[in-house]
């Protein structure tokens, strides 16, 4: 039986009349990709914090690596990177890292490895106050990292880099989790999140609306899948008469079905012959997901 590396039950917190975190429950297992959806002001961040012991929780259970959070156990398993990541101008890359290395209680030399994961070999001997606020990023995820955390919590891990940069990111995250450890990243760039994540958990005011693969919950939404049929030239007309439905655009005819008719649709469409050139299909994005979800909540509160 494989252990909860995070385990969350019923947990509340409040800020006087302001419930921040209501009732939320999830359990989290080695090695999984967890992303921590909700707009500003959901609880992400007080969750984290609870996560972290940095706040007392009002009500319910957390267990961080079978102990209390802030307990030493917890501390030394759990890694965290913050949205505004700060470290001082004076020091150089280098020597950030050799200090938290020290904190930890590990091998300086080897933790300087991090530095070429995340690119920053060549700016190791540079100040930090040189830095732009990407670079920062990066070595601050290096320090998170440092010991091999059992349990990883990123705060917008990928604010302010650069395409190749948060593709660096992302597969450093996925190498970590290989090698077992949890991850549970909070962003609002949905889009890169899609392909790289196991899990989906989305708050809204506090409460936990939905918690599972995207497929499921794709399933769950229940929303269209979005087709785009090219036809060859002077058909589109044609193709959407005999669809019997769609929207005509230049060489090209959309319509959505749901996943239930897919495949009959798609039969309809090869019976078109040699009208058709080819045919795209958009599943529902995370986006969309969420903007259902979050809104299915608004609705009911």
């Amino acid at each position: 039986m494989t252990h909860s590396t995070l385990a969350v039950q019923t947990v509340t917190k409040r800020f006087k009349a302001h419930v921040a975190v209501d009732q939320v429950s999830f359990d989290l297992k080695p090695g999984e990709r967890v992303a921590l959806l909700g707009h500003n002001g959901a609880g992400k961040t007080t969750l984290f914090k609870m996560i972290l012991g940095f706040l007392r929780r009002d009500g319910g259970e957390i267990s961080v690596l079978g102990s209390a959070p802030g307990s030493n156990v917890s501390r030394q398993g759990t890694a965290y990177l913050p949205e505004s990541v700060a470290f001082s101008g004076a020091l150089t890359g280098e020597e950030v890292v050799r200090f938290y290395a020290r904190l930890k209680g590990e091998n300086s030399s080897q933790s300087l490895e991090l530095l070429e994961k995340v690119g920053l070999a060549d700016a190791a001997k540079r100040r930090v106050a040189t830095y732009s606020k990407g670079m920062r990023q990066r070595l601050g995820l290096a320090q998170a990292l440092i010991g091999k955390p059992k349990l990883v919590l990123l705060d917008e891990p990928t604010t302010g880099l650069d395409p190749i940069s948060r593709q660096n990111v992302y597969q450093l995250i996925g190498e970590i989790a290989e090698q077992g450890a949890t991850v549970l990243l909070s962003s609002h760039a949905l889009t890169e999140l899609e392909a790289r994540t196991d899990r989906i958990l989305i708050l809204s005011k506090g409460q936990l609306v939905a918690d599972d693969a995207l497929g499921t919950l794709r399933a769950q939404a229940g929303l269209p899948i979005r087709l785009k049929v090219w036809t060859k030239p002077g058909a589109a007309k044609e193709v959407a008469e005999q669809l019997g439905a769609g929207k005509m655009n230049g060489r090209s005819v959309e319509l959505d079905c749901g996943m239930d008719d897919k495949v009959r649709t798609l039969s309809a469409i090869s019976a078109l012959g040699n009208l058709v050139e080819d045919v795209d299909v958009h599943a529902p994005s995370l986006d969309d997901v969420y903007r259902h979800f979050s809104n299915s909540a608004q609705k009911e509160a």
